[in-house]
């Protein structure tokens, strides 16, 4: 399984990006965006279940971050406006099999790409 984040890079303050990740080799349930900032831990942002197409945020996500994704690509897409310098994170996507409950849980994802780094200066 390979995992590949892009579309990070750095953006002022109110900007807005849009990452990509592609996944490759096995297939999972669901696919996520966790992200971690310098001296943290990594965080849910959010996750998607194939089946069914429906997409789950972490608290801190609604209303900034928008995930998408295209399952005949296995793709998905993370929206994020309105950047304040606390984005600052490397974003991961990960793949796994989780239930509901757990899609917050980074330990339920099976493999992650390596990561894109999102800098944001104010």
């Amino acid at each position: 399984v390979q995992l590949q984040a892009s579309g990070g890079g750095l953006v002022q303050v109110g900007g807005s990006l849009r990452l990509s990740c592609v996944a490759s080799g096995r297939t999972f349930n669901n696919m996520a965006w966790f992200r971690q900032a310098p001296g943290k831990e990594r965080e849910f942002v959010a996750a998607i279940r194939w089946n069914g197409g429906r997409v789950y945020y972490a608290d801190a996500a609604k209303g900034r971050f928008t995930m998408s994704g295209d399952k005949p690509k296995r793709t998905v897409y993370l929206q994020i406006d309105s950047l304040k310098p606390e984005d600052t994170a490397v974003y991961y996507c990960g793949v796994g099999n989780a239930i509901l409950s757990s899609l917050h849980d980074a330990d339920q994802y099976h493999y992650w790409g390596p990561g894109t780094l999102v800098t944001v200066s104010s």
